[in-house]
């Protein structure tokens, strides 16, 4: 693991294109953020010991959809609180939710397992995923994320990701509580 740098790599080199079209989105809207590179994060685990480096809550992002796979949502909780589908459905006035499929996370957000993340909402265009945010997220000062990749972390001010980014994509968010017990 790379100590926690100030903005974007130096070059390009093993980088990929997603991961750059997060680095350009952040430094066209002015927004400091923090970078650390890392071997490839699977678990909540790894991301766990990645934001201890980052000094940041880390942030679990569930791409999920309903039965029929006809609405999709993008969940961000912090990363030590356990998700349980019924509560969130009930919240949100959904038939059952379930984990969306690699083809559709790729289709939507052009994002793979394993890199799910806020800034993949810059590449859904047309608005076909929802913004849901557990309400404890909001009352951390920076979130740690990826840069849409897995072997990046990013740490980023809170009130930048809910007001000026998701300003820029021209999108909303729904609040949730989630309680996780």
């Amino acid at each position: 693991m790379t100590d926690l740098q100030l903005g974007r790599p130096r070059t390009r080199e093993r980088r990929l294109d997603r991961e750059v079209r997060c680095y350009d989105f952040l430094d066209e809207l002015e927004i400091e953020y923090w970078r650390v590179d890392h071997e490839a994060a699977f678990t909540m685990e790894a991301c766990l010991e990645i934001d201890k480096v980052l000094e940041a809550t880390v942030c679990k992002n569930l791409f999920l959809c309903n039965r029929q796979k006809t609405a999709y949502y993008l969940l961000l909780m912090p990363g030590d609180k356990p998700f349980k589908t019924k509560e969130l459905s009930a919240q949100i006035n959904s038939s059952r939710l379930s984990f969306a499929g690699e083809e559709d996370m790729l289709k939507y957000l052009d994002l793979q397992p394993g890199s799910v993340s806020f800034l993949g909402l810059m590449n859904d265009s047309e608005k076909k995923v929802q913004l849901l945010v557990d309400e404890d997220l909001l009352a951390s000062e920076w979130i740690g994320m990826h840069p849409c990749v897995n072997t990046s972390s990013l740490k980023i001010k809170t009130a930048d990701i809910f007001g000026k980014i998701l300003e820029k994509l021209g999108r909303e968010m729904k609040t949730v509580n989630l309680i996780g017990e």
